[in-house]
């Protein structure tokens, strides 16, 4: 014992951070779904959407939706003591695409969010993960008023791969949250322990 403290005392532990994309079309539910799941105040660039705007913003089965995100969401969440997951909402519409590139630089992974009304909206997010070939899990935010299906038919329609991860959750509910955050960590570090693995001969 030196100074007073155990030799056996344990150091702090020092958490791997880890950048997660939320990404979908319009009006799906990101905004939500980061605030839902953050420890800290959520970073929100939202504006009212406005008269001038209408004839580029497709507000078709979200009505009532009064603000828009125009740059990014930002959240934090620890999932264990080593590992720290900070998550970046993408904005939706197609004139802020431009700012996804930016977005994307360095992330592990991304999350696809789904609304079973507008599916074709989500079919840019996964063109766009795919092409990067950038891991990503598909989350379909299962709205009140929306009509379920089975996970097998919502994947044919997105026609995804068999190692991408489908999930049906509630983008307001933290647990249901954090199992969707929870998958994409774990399909982004199986592909990379693929990757690291030797050619056979």
């Amino acid at each position: 014992m030196a100074f007073g403290r155990s030799s056996s005392s344990k150091r702090p532990v020092e958490p791997v951070a880890l950048k997660i994309l939320v990404a979908g079309g319009f009006g799906v539910g990101k905004t939500t779904l980061v605030g839902a799941v953050s420890e800290i105040r959520p970073l929100r660039t939202e504006e009212r959407l406005s008269e001038a705007g209408r004839p580029v913003d497709d507000t078709a089965g979200v009505e009532a939706k009064t603000t828009t995100t125009v740059a990014m969401d930002f959240g934090r969440i620890t999932l264990r003591e080593d590992l720290v997951l900070y998550l970046f909402g993408t904005p939706g519409q197609d004139r802020f695409w431009f700012l996804w590139d930016e977005l994307a630089q360095g992330a592990l992974g991304a999350v696809v969010l789904a609304d079973t009304r507008r599916l074709e909206d989500s079919f840019a997010a996964v063109d766009y993960f795919e092409r990067r070939e950038i891991p990503f899990t598909v989350a379909v935010n299962c709205f009140e008023d929306a009509d379920r299906f089975p996970a097998e038919t919502v994947r044919a329609a997105l026609d995804l791969d068999p190692e991408v991860a489908l999930l049906m959750c509630d983008a307001r509910d933290r647990h249901s949250v954090r199992d969707v955050l929870v998958a994409v960590v774990e399909h982004a570090m199986a592909r990379a322990d693929r990757l690291r693995e030797p050619a056979t001969t």
